[in-house]
């Protein structure tokens, strides 16, 4: 079965939710076959997920009998989520009972609170290889989409799992991070495959309910994105008593080196180990892992490549001091298939080959050890979660078609520059809507015009400095 559930101890627990739900190993292959019961057809499945259970099992379930899930959050914007449907025609959704009337559809099978619809679409053609679908945005519904093949998340899963030694007997994973999210379905993955339990939790962060649901269900591993150890330490996390919890890993994007060093030296005088990772959602989640003995030597660093992959950079520049600087590229088994931008993509063939470029600008110190410096592409990590500033203009244009817009910005915020002051009011809510996140990811800036070139290009430097001002 996926992730070998099938082979561990069938009366271990495997997930438990803040919901209330609880499944064995037993539990989770039974209910697999109950899917598989169903004889459902190769098709696109939109699955809306939560941190609980019945999301996860779903998941599971479509990995394992061969359909094709794209993974979307629950909270979508029912715009994005109705033009994704447009341009997908999903033969199914397995989604919250409470969206069930919401999405319509003729019931076929429900379980922990999840119901399996199904549409009018019909099925049709899909690479052989294609296992899973992500959007390369999630936050903003793009429908430039992922395309995972068989053996991406299996071999991700098993390589973090190794490099973080992980073992069922001991562990138990923290999934805070939406399991639509390639860093926090990495985290389900690579606990379910050795044997060990995974907690889903939807409780956020600021809410005491979620650090008292860790407690008491013996958390030992947690990951979090940059924004989650700010709030962490706004909550005062480390004056807690969590005696269980041993491990925190990090990644979705880059910490301050202050951040680096606060909670690097919190795990050393605790008996804890801070792990920094990097990943994408085009390499199934983590491509490098820094040795927790290495935190404090190497603030701000990656790491090097988990077991069976390769780091690499292209363009090399040499610096005085040993170091190396270029695009970071990773070789390996978890590398995906590349993208599609409507359904007839869905039957293209692997067109990464197991390299993938990231767009990401890194130094490789004398050391061997990599440091990501700056980015390429038009995308922020805003709280953690990869936003494309293309397509948060293109939902700004489509909504106001008579107002030039840019955006902007770095993983801390996003620059809105428009050309009508009267709307200035009404831009933040209304992509703060769009794309749930929240309101202080965004500022607005209302100028003349936007500045472009002869050829028609955005002179993004002169924005720069406006933001600056």
């Amino acid at each position: 079965m996926f992730l070998n559930v099938d082979k561990h101890n069938k009366n271990k627990m495997a997930i438990k939710d803040d919901s209330g739900y609880k499944l064995t190993y037993g539990d989770v292959c039974l209910t697999i076959e109950e899917f598989d019961a169903l004889n459902l057809p190769r098709s696109v499945i939109f699955c809306l997920c939560e941190n609980c259970a019945g999301s996860l099992i779903g998941y599971m379930a479509f990995e394992n009998n061969k359909q094709v899930p794209l993974l979307l959050g629950a909270g979508l914007d029912e715009g994005l989520r109705s033009n994704l449907e447009s341009m997908y025609t999903p033969s199914y959704y397995w989604v919250p009972e409470r969206k069930a009337e919401e999405i319509k559809g003729e019931k076929v099978f429900s379980a922990y609170g999840y119901v399996l619809l199904k549409t009018e679409y019909e099925p049709y053609p899909l690479n052989d290889k294609l296992s899973m679908l992500l959007t390369t945005s999630g936050s903003t519904g793009s429908p430039k989409l992922v395309r995972h093949k068989y053996g991406n998340l299996e071999a991700n899963a098993e390589n973090v799992a190794k490099v973080f030694s992980w073992r069922p007997d001991e562990e138990v994973g923290i999934c805070d991070l939406p399991m639509n999210y390639t860093m926090g379905l990495n985290v389900i993955n690579s606990h379910l495959v050795v044997g060990a339990t995974v907690l889903m939790v939807k409780a956020n962060l600021m809410d005491p309910d979620f650090w008292e649901f860790i407690k008491v269900n013996g958390g030992t591993s947690f990951c979090g994105v940059p924004f989650s150890y700010e709030v962490m330490r706004r909550v005062g996390f480390d004056k807690m008593d969590l005696p269980k919890l041993y491990t925190l890993a990090e990644g979705g994007g880059k910490l301050t080196d202050k951040m680096f060093k606060w909670i690097a030296t919190y795990a050393k005088e605790n008996g804890k180990r801070f792990c920094a990772t990097f990943g994408t959602s085009e390499t199934s989640a983590r491509m490098a892992f820094l040795d927790p003995e290495l935190a404090l030597q190497k603030i701000g660093s990656i790491g090097k490549a988990i077991p069976n992959g390769e780091l690499f950079l292209l363009d090399e520049a040499e610096g005085e001091d040993g170091t190396v600087t270029g695009e970071l590229g990773y070789r390996g088994p978890n590398v995906t298939m590349g993208y599609a931008l409507n359904k007839d993509d869905l039957q293209k063939d692997d067109e990464f080959c197991g390299e993938y470029h990231t767009g990401d600008i890194a130094k490789r110190d004398a050391d061997g050890f990599y440091f990501i410096i700056g980015r390429k592409g038009r995308f922020l990590k805003l709280f953690g979660l990869r936003v494309s500033l293309d397509e948060t203009e293109r939902i700004l244009k489509t909504q106001y078609p008579n107002v030039d817009f840019c955006c902007t910005g770095d993983d801390k915020k996003m620059n809105i520059f428009i050309t009508d002051a009267g709307l200035k009011d009404e831009i933040i809510p209304f992509i703060s809507g769009k794309t749930n996140l929240h309101n202080s990811a965004f500022r607005v800036f209302v100028i003349d015009e936007i500045p472009r070139n002869d050829y028609g290009k955005v002179k993004f430097a002169e924005l720069e400095v406006l933001a600056g001002k």
